[in-house]
């Protein structure tokens, strides 16, 4: 099955010259929606204890592939939206700042954890919940996505943090 075939393109989102890939449209095909979970739970690294998805759209394919391989579900959100005790990392965006949280007790020392997200760009994001799962005492086992915009080197940017990078479609450009 094509997955890049169900994934459509928007154009000039949310800016002018973006290229926004939507999974959206994906998810709607539930055959290419478990094509995409299976594939990825295919590339699971050995041992993981959790699987972690990223805020927000990372959420959907965590979910499904943590129930695939009967682990537990570790959510990285953004700043102020979960319950309880939280630990947080502060990372830099184009212009300015954000910050992603998990809850303080989410995951323990020596855990090995596999970060899951629908799409590696610059891996900003995704190299601020590395950061914050291995300052909780994780392991990040690897970290898979459906989709690799390679041309911006987010899972380059991972791989040279010595997280290993699993993706299933790649596009060029933005």
């Amino acid at each position: 099955m094509d997955l890049a075939a169900l994934i459509r393109t928007i154009p000039d989102f949310p800016k002018p010259g973006i290229q926004f890939r939507d999974v959206t449209t994906l998810l709607l095909d539930p055959h290419g929606f478990g094509q995409t979970v299976a594939r990825l739970s295919a590339q699971a690294p050995a041992g993981i204890d959790l699987v972690a998805g990223i805020e927000a759209r990372g959420f959907v394919f965590a979910s499904a592939i943590a129930r695939e391989l009967g682990r537990g579900l570790l959510l990285i959100r953004k700043d102020g939206k979960l319950p309880g005790a939280t630990v947080g990392v502060d990372y830099a965006l184009e212009y300015g700042t954000d910050r992603i949280e998990m809850h303080a007790d989410a995951c323990v020392p020596g855990q090995r954890v596999w970060l899951i997200d629908d799409l590696i760009a610059t891996g900003g994001t995704a190299s601020a919940a590395v950061r914050l799962i291995r300052e909780a005492g994780g392991v990040v086992a690897g970290a898979g996505f459906v989709i690799d915009l390679s041309d911006l080197g987010g899972a380059a940017r991972l791989l040279n943090d010595g997280v290993p990078v699993a993706t299933l479609v790649a596009f060029a450009g933005y």
